[in-house]
């Protein structure tokens, strides 16, 4: 999978993405197959996939939170299960945010540790069963829609509506992971996040398939301290555009913008330019929880910068308060008609 995604996925297909086209039908073809792929293992928890159909942030990370949080308010025990994007350990994990650093674990994992269990495993089936193993009786996988080698009871696509899927071509030509009509049959509900108009077509064409719409807004906390001050805003997240709107309609004036790749980890020379910048024009450091997950633990300028530094939380609204519970109820239900039917073939 791609790590980075070009700029040119996120406008009107052109020259390199039709150049590309071969690439991206063989990509498509191997995709396909194998999300079409039989034989994904059983665990004893439901199991709902928080996933998209990009490459890219769409809001999975708040989504999961989310959700963890309605598991909770039901009684369940619930747990993260993800690959540790970003971070260094390659053997199973159970993050514990008061020794990991973002360098072994990943900044996502760090985040969904606040909230509930969260486990890395690049085997994502011995990693449910570690969640099990420490209690966990619901668990969420963040991402692996497209390759997850588990019987999923959920698929939760999240779609960004401002960025939509890029140029709608698949990697490499563009952001697209699996071909969308094999996705869309795969998935059980799409989440729509704000206001634009770039998923309309694919809300659309989930509607006609019978496919759950759900609507959301990633909400800033309140940051009323923000208002009207002067702000050096930095992101290293799939869309900083994203983050600077979030700044502006919470009333911040942008002095300075910085943007980093998506996961980058900040050399001593970017964070020394961070806090010269800051310190030369007056301003206040303004970053996202993701980035500052990634300064958290260091030493050093790192420590400092992130001492300076504003974070800005933001969490999941569902529209319909109730959505992220019905979710919750009907992951159970698939959960236990899958585990009758499978009582079944063993009789």
């Amino acid at each position: 999978m791609v790590s980075e995604a070009p700029p040119f996925w996120w406008s009107k297909a052109d020259w390199r993405a039709w150049a590309l086209a071969p690439f991206s039908f063989v990509y498509g073809q191997m995709a396909g197959r194998r999300m079409a792929a039989t034989g994904r293992a059983s665990v004893g928890a439901p199991v709902l996939c928080v996933g998209n159909f990009t490459v890219g942030g769409a809001g999975k990370t708040p989504t999961a939170m989310a959700l963890a949080q309605a598991a909770q308010a039901k009684g369940y025990k619930s747990g993260f299960l993800t690959r540790g994007y970003g971070g260094s350990l390659d053997v199973t994990t159970l993050v514990d945010t008061g020794h990991h650093r973002a360098t072994a674990v990943g900044d996502e994992a760090l985040l969904l540790a606040r909230v509930a269990p969260t486990v890395i495993c690049r085997r994502r089936v011995e990693g449910a069963q570690k969640l099990i193993a420490e209690g966990v009786d619901f668990i969420i996988m963040d991402d692996g829609f497209q390759s997850a080698r588990l019987m999923l009871d959920f698929a939760l696509i999240v779609i960004d509506s401002v960025r939509g899927i890029g140029n709608g071509h698949l990697v490499p030509g563009g952001p697209v992971r699996a071909p969308i009509a094999q996705q869309m049959r795969d998935l059980s509900a799409i989440l729509k996040v704000g206001d634009g108009d770039a998923a309309d077509r694919l809300v659309r064409q989930a509607a006609r398939a019978g496919k759950p719409v759900h609507v959301a807004t990633l909400t800033p906390r309140p940051a009323p301290d923000l208002k009207g001050r002067r702000v050096l805003a930095f992101a290293g997240i799939a869309d900083p555009a994203k983050f600077y709107r979030t700044l502006e309609a919470l009333g911040a004036d942008i002095v300075a913008r910085r943007s980093f790749p998506d996961h980058h980890y900040f050399t001593g020379d970017e964070v020394a330019d961070l806090v010269r910048e800051a310190d030369r024009q007056g301003i206040l450091p303004v970053t996202t929880a993701k980035d500052a997950a990634r300064l958290a633990g260091m030493h050093g300028a790192h420590e400092e910068l992130l001492g300076r530094t504003r974070v800005v939380e933001v969490d999941m609204c569902f529209d319909d308060p109730n959505a992220p519970g019905k979710i919750i109820d009907l992951a159970v239900a698939n959960y236990r008609q899958r585990r009758l039917r499978e009582g079944r073939k063993e009789g």
